[in-house]
């Protein structure tokens, strides 16, 4: 790289025009340069307007400027402060080191912007059009902006570096030819990822990325156009919060940001995006999102975030999901302190939570799948915190949906989770549909012998069921034996006769009252007695059972 120019004036060969002369004296002074003619419909960037040569910069200027400028004046620090201008040619930083501040707002681009690993401060877009922006492995010590911006071919930060932080709010990204609008994969974030109201038409992708603080996406609109991902950052890691939830006069995560302290004018104001295929003022879908300024983030395609790590909580709040056949909302192995899953119910597609592992589960009943469009195997959860309504036969449905071909881990992790809840009763439950939906996989005998269980002690989850038809039964017997006493087996020897005592007998299997062998029973007493024996033994062995199932469960 050539040395900067030192006497501060521009080579006479590069013949400046007005607007560059004013440029180049405003980037020596520190000052903005404002080349707006003060029309919004002519100063708008995406607009169709008069961008004479009284508003045109060669990229070729700004890139010396940038690269190899002059010395500032006496006094001031060098920067480039540029607004309302259209850039001629295509402005190739690559592989450069920028040490000046860069500030470039509602301007119009012609050809790409290059920033292929350059080396960069703080640099900020503001509400521009440019039509693609490469700057793979590129770094900055501070800010990337690109707020408000519209990107119609697409933007490439693999493996890029952003100091502190990286804005996005409110930009539109488009994918031109390409099938990712947004190819952000091994991006690596110092502090925060805000890209709420971004619209992205194609893939936002970022694998392997590395978030310093958070990433907030309120209101954001994502469109897979084709592909199968939506959003695709399979072992992201982000330090705090992950936010796909609604924006609104209430969310405050997505201002800008404070460098330099003055911060920047531009506005981030809560109006609406409007919806593809709809102009501007066309009536609003209350569903899309409520009352005005309020915006859903929306989904069109899957979402992966499988073996990602999220520090604080991964937050799917309110979110609109539309999937096709064969797409997911993924987040296998995830691992998280919290998961609020409360988005509307995927029309479509799958949930995959297998392997996945949280501590608070805040979830709300509307929001899971049903049928088969729930997997969870091997996902593990501390606690579970419900958003309404969600009671224990719907909390065994989600469990259902879950597990099309029975599995015994599901229902043993939810009751482990109840009971370290307090919830005993409502544990025993989900043991006992645990219990039930096993039966279906037995032979006719098992099965046989699981409705036998069933009926008479729950499997042993309701022992008291086992005391009352052993009550019954008991006292069925005795009235039967009151009116028909049998004869005794040897007159002198046998104890007084007590209808009672002689049906409790027969009953209990092990404890010997000494009436059943003195008296002789016949004809139909005697059908009687051997089912009371065959009855009492029935219950002993299925009461033994599920007691020992208790004791093995505590």
């Amino acid at each position: 790289m050539s040395e900067p120019l030192t006497d501060g004036e521009p080579p006479a060969e590069l013949r400046l025009t007005t607007a560059e002369w004013g440029l180049w004296q405003a980037f020596r002074n520190g000052s903005p340069h404002d080349l707006r003619t003060g029309d919004p419909v002519l100063d708008d960037p995406r607009a169709e307007g008069s961008w004479g040569p009284q508003r045109t910069v060669r990229a070729r200027i700004i890139a010396l400027l940038l690269l190899h400028g002059p010395p500032p004046l006496l006094g001031r620090v060098a920067s480039l402060h540029l607004t309302g201008a259209r850039i001629t040619g295509r402005l190739d930083l690559s592989g450069g080191r920028v040490q000046p501040y860069v500030e470039l707002t509602q301007c119009r681009f012609d050809e790409a912007v290059l920033l292929t690993e350059c080396r960069m401060g703080t640099v900020r877009l503001l509400d521009c059009l440019l039509p693609r922006l490469e700057a793979a492995r590129a770094a900055t010590d501070g800010d990337l902006h690109l707020a408000r911006c519209t990107v119609p071919e697409g933007i490439r930060l693999t493996d890029a570096s952003i100091g502190t932080d990286l804005l996005l709010n409110e930009a539109t990204v488009g994918s031109g030819h390409r099938s990712r609008a947004v190819a952000a994969d091994g991006l690596n974030v110092g502090q925060d990822l805000q890209a709420s109201l971004l619209r992205c038409e194609g893939e936002l992708s970022l694998r392997g990325a590395q978030i310093g603080g958070s990433l907030y996406l309120y209101g954001s609109v994502l469109r897979s156009h084709g592909g199968r991902y939506a959003l695709h950052a399979p072992e992201m890691h982000v330090a705090r919060f992950m936010h796909c939830a609604t924006s609104g006069p209430g969310t405050v995560h997505y201002t800008q940001g404070l460098t330099p302290p003055a911060g920047v004018g531009y506005r981030l104001d809560h109006r609406p995006l409007p919806e593809a295929g709809t102009s501007p003022g066309a009536p609003r879908d209350a569903s899309a999102g409520g009352a005005p300024g309020v915006r859903r983030f929306r989904c069109t395609g899957g979402l992966k975030l499988d073996d990602g790590r999220f520090g604080d909580s991964l937050v799917l709040d309110q979110a609109l999901f539309t999937l096709r056949r064969g797409q997911e909302i993924s987040l296998r192995r995830v691992q998280t302190p919290e998961l609020c899953f409360t988005p509307e119910r995927p029309s479509g597609g799958r949930v995959v939570l297998s392997g996945a592992t949280v501590g608070n589960l805040v979830d709300r009943m509307e929001s899971w799948p049903v049928r088969d469009g729930l997997w969870m195997a091997g996902f593990s959860y501390d606690q579970l915190i419900p958003v309404g309504p969600f009671p224990l036969s719907q909390r065994l449905a989600w469990l259902a949906t879950a597990t099309p071909e029975y599995s015994p881990g599901p229902y043993e992790h939810l009751a482990a989770v109840l009971r370290n809840d307090g919830e005993d009763a409502e544990a025993r439950l989900v043991l006992l549909a645990k219990q039930r939906r096993r039966r279906e996989t037995l032979s006719p005998a098992g099965k046989l012998w699981g409705y036998l269980q069933d009926w008479t002690v729950a499997y042993g989850y309701r022992p008291g069921l086992a005391a009352l038809w052993m009550a019954v039964l008991w006292l069925a017997g005795a009235l039967f034996f009151a009116g028909r006493p049998p004869a005794p087996l040897e007159q002198d020897k046998a104890p007084h006769w007590n209808a009672a005592v002689f049906a409790l007998d027969l009953l209990l299997p092990v404890i010997d009252l000494g009436h059943d062998r003195s008296w002789k029973p016949a004809g139909l007493a005697q059908w009687v007695a051997v089912g009371l024996v065959l009855a009492g033994w029935i219950l002993a062995t299925t009461a033994a059972a599920g007691a020992t199932r208790l004791l093995r469960r505590q």
